[in-house]
């Protein structure tokens, strides 16, 4: 039988579904700089100072949104946009009819999986919760897969 991921839309998708296809890597949780003339994002490598620099969870998850208004909501309105989103970003990949890594634990049946590969940001990131944003363009990287 086939997963779900490889029958349904992201349309199609239950909240359930929708949520499960986070592989947990943190990239959404950076400070992001946007180019005014091009509109090309830039990742830094400053987290949210909510996120967890080490397991790359959320600290306050449930109650994400209410602490940190900024935080990134992705729903199914905005699956023309996920172009912004990691190359290695289930929503995007699936968005772009292509398949989900090994790594990923819808395929690897582990969580851990995402660490263990690398494929997370945790060991290469700062904590935003002291951080000037003044000097936010001297953090942009070019890591972000």
């Amino acid at each position: 039988m086939a997963a779900f991921w490889e029958t349904k839309s992201l349309d199609e998708m239950s909240a359930d579904e929708w949520e499960s296809l986070c592989d947990g890597c943190g990239k959404c949780c950076l400070v992001k700089l946007e180019d005014e003339d091009t509109g090309r994002i830039h990742f830094t490598n400053v987290a949210c100072e909510y996120l967890d620099v080490e397991t790359c969870q959320c600290k306050d998850y449930a109650n994400r949104f209410k602490s940190q208004p900024d935080c990134t909501l992705l729903t199914k309105a905005d699956i023309p946009a996920f172009h912004w989103l990691p190359s290695s970003c289930a929503y995007r990949l699936l968005n772009e009819d292509k398949p989900l890594p090994k790594w990923h634990h819808l395929i690897s049946g582990s969580k851990q999986q995402v660490l263990q590969q690398k494929r997370a940001i945790n060991g290469k990131i700062v904590n935003n919760a002291d951080f000037d944003d003044e000097r936010l363009q001297a953090h942009i990287v070019r890591w972000i897969d």
